[in-house]
């Protein structure tokens, strides 16, 4: 009992050990991160079959959205513009990382009622930002998919901080106002802890060439800001309703005035290889290998050199290549003589008791 259970506790030992010294194909031991893999080697700059580097640089329009003072009215469309240059590092065929940097402007207006004039202001900003890229394509594309694909949607994430300057002008007089000076207001937002962003939002990537991408992307700007889209803060009476001064911070009752930008961008891919890892899908790779195997010639040549002696072994190993027809023959070919009278079986008469060969391999009778 006590045997049986020390070979049970010993069998997942030996079975752990016999796959820990599994000799790998480049003479390596495997080890505890190799998983017994048969194709162990090093993951270096050597090893890399795929460019990993781009920098992507685009532009397009801006607009304030979702903020007091909006670029598009039910009138009019208030275009502003919106340029970005990233340098980005794909991680995965899945996942990239992305160094960015912004700059725009965009435009809006807004009117407090009937009776006040019509404000317009202008947003200036500068953003640089860390940012995710999640490949979408590559999650949601079909195993059994087998084609080729040059079309990518890409999905973007990311925080950062930005500065920005506004300027709010109205049409309306306020010399009757106690604190005039309200109208024209102007906002300088320096960058710092205090002037963090968040963005996200999606991008339509064609793959042109080995060296470039064309990329129509979206995003979607929280600034956290109520002073992003210029209505300003000039202090608690902002928000007060019975204070005299414009209210245009509390138009909308966000505290976060948010932008949309449109962009069209080239993507340029750095390095020597001819395919990019933002574009590359595991499964052709075992597509390919499978298809090789599916249609790759089995011919099966038993004896490359023949067999001349047609004794049934080949003429590769055949230690004696003109074996007379009939004779029986060892693994190498040899005839064989099982009483080891020298006479082989296929002439001997007495195949078991020594004989000379003048006497056909049986004992004289003297």
């Amino acid at each position: 009992m006590k045997l049986n259970l020390l070979l049970l506790a010993a069998l997942p030992i030996a079975t752990y050990a016999q796959d820990s010294i599994a000799v790998t194909s480049n003479d390596r031991y495997p080890n505890t991160f190799s998983s017994g893999s048969a194709n162990v080697q090093s993951f270096n700059n050597t090893a890399r079959r795929f460019n990993d580097w781009s920098v992507s640089v685009g532009g397009g329009a801006a607009f304030m959205v979702h903020s007091d003072l909006k670029s598009i009215t039910d009138q009019h469309i208030n275009w502003g513009y919106n340029s970005y240059v990233s340098l980005d590092k794909q991680i995965s065929h899945v996942i990239g990382l992305s160094l960015i940097y912004q700059r725009g402007e965009t435009t809006q207006k807004a009117q407090l009622d009937e009776a006040s004039g019509v404000a317009e202001a202008k947003t200036k900003y500068n953003q640089i930002a860390v940012m995710g890229d999640i490949n979408f394509s590559n999650i949601l594309r079909r195993v059994d998919n087998h084609s080729p694909y040059r079309w990518a949607m890409h999905g973007y994430a990311g925080i950062g901080f930005m500065n920005f300057n506004t300027s709010l002008h109205d049409n309306k007089d306020y010399s009757w106002s106690s604190n005039p000076r309200r109208i024209p207001l102007f906002m300088n937002q320096k960058l710092g802890l205090n002037s963090s962003y968040f963005q996200f939002g999606l991008g339509l990537k064609y793959n042109v060439s080995e060296l470039i991408d064309i990329e129509a992307r979206t995003m979607y700007i929280i600034s956290g800001d109520d002073e992003f889209d210029g209505g300003g803060y000039a202090g608690p009476g902002d928000y007060d309703p019975n204070s005299a001064i414009p209210k245009y911070n509390m138009i909308d009752k966000r505290r976060s005035d948010n932008a949309l930008t449109i962009n069209l961008g080239l993507s340029f891919k750095l390095g020597k290889h001819t395919t990019h890892l933002a574009w590359y899908d595991p499964l052709q790779e075992a597509y390919y290998r499978a298809h090789l195997l599916e249609n790759k010639s089995t011919e099966l040549i038993v004896c490359e050199r023949g067999d001349q002696d047609n004794d049934g072994v080949c003429d590769d190993w055949d230690r004696q290549p003109d074996t007379p027809a009939g004779a029986r023959v060892d693994g190498a070919g040899v005839a064989l003589d099982m009483d080891l009278d020298g006479v082989i079986d296929l002439y001997d008469k007495c195949v078991t008791v020594p004989g000379p060969a003048e006497n056909k391999g049986c004992p004289s009778n003297k």
